[in-house]
């Protein structure tokens, strides 16, 4: 009989023969929603981020490039040492920070400790709804408050979803790969500690891949010296410039923070 670690194990092997025999497996350029979270994150004046996956790390170059701090967690190793050559060739070494870290273990980093949080994909590795449930709160943990948390997944419109194995918890493997496909109500349950602010629907690759991606904010209150010191920040930039301080451009107080551009179940 096949058990979790099993399959985990499967996984985890058959990843990094991928990265291995395809290095520049993704392309250079960062995936669009990649270079969403990074001009996000960037527009909300964050400067430390947590990729979760971040693999052989075309987003997390881009979040380099832009000036962020990147705590990158993968368990293909391989992967991540190649992401390392590639920070330190591009002169962003000292900006990343890369551990081989598997996502069913509480996250390697203290309670409120970064800005964002990002992840393409990631959430639709082989992981059942009470593993979900753990890595949702972990990510909530981690945040610090008016943090945010961009992720994408695949959903249950996707060609694939109910094709090739299940294995439980819809998950359903194809070419070797495990996928546990999204359904709304599945993107709902998933905010612990946070609002919901934005869905959004977006195809990637040939088959194509259909995904939503999710954006969500650390939605606690924070204490009043972090306020003071993240308020203050904004108004200093804002003096400078002559102005007054912009408001972020996702707020907790949005008017429909759940509405979403398309996104009903297919």
């Amino acid at each position: 009989m096949t058990t979790d670690k099993d399959l985990l194990d499967g996984q985890l092997e058959h990843w990094q023969r991928t990265f291995v025999a395809n290095p520049e497996m993704y392309g250079p350029d960062p995936s669009e929603p990649g270079a969403y979270a990074r001009d996000l994150f960037r527009r909300e004046g964050m400067t430390d981020v947590l990729e979760l996956g971040a693999g052989q790390g075309r987003d997390t170059l881009a979040f380099l490039r832009a000036g962020l701090n990147v705590t990158a967690l993968d368990y293909a190793s391989d992967a991540l040492a190649g992401l390392e050559r590639a920070a330190k060739a591009s002169g962003h070494r000292a900006q990343l920070t890369a551990v081989a870290h598997d996502v069913h273990q509480p996250l390697p980093l203290p309670d409120a400790s970064v800005d964002g949080v990002y992840s393409h994909m990631l959430f639709n590795m082989a992981l059942t709804m009470s593993e979900l449930d753990h890595l949702a709160a972990e990510v909530a943990r981690v945040l610090r408050p008016g943090g945010l948390h961009v992720y994408t997944v695949r959903h249950t419109g996707d060609a694939h979803y109910g094709a090739g194995t299940a294995h439980g918890d819809d998950m359903h493997e194809n070419g070797g790969f495990i996928v546990h496909f999204f359904d709304r109500a599945l993107v709902d349950r998933l905010t612990p500690g946070c609002t919901l602010l934005d869905v959004t629907e977006f195809e990637e690759g040939g088959l194509p891949r259909r995904l939503w991606r999710i954006t969500l904010r650390r939605s606690e209150a924070p204490a009043p010296v972090a306020l003071t010191v993240r308020g203050g920040s904004r108004c200093r930039r804002a003096r400078r410039n002559g102005g007054t301080p912009p408001p972020p451009p996702l707020s907790w107080g949005s008017t429909n923070p759940r509405t979403t551009t398309p996104c009903a179940r297919r």
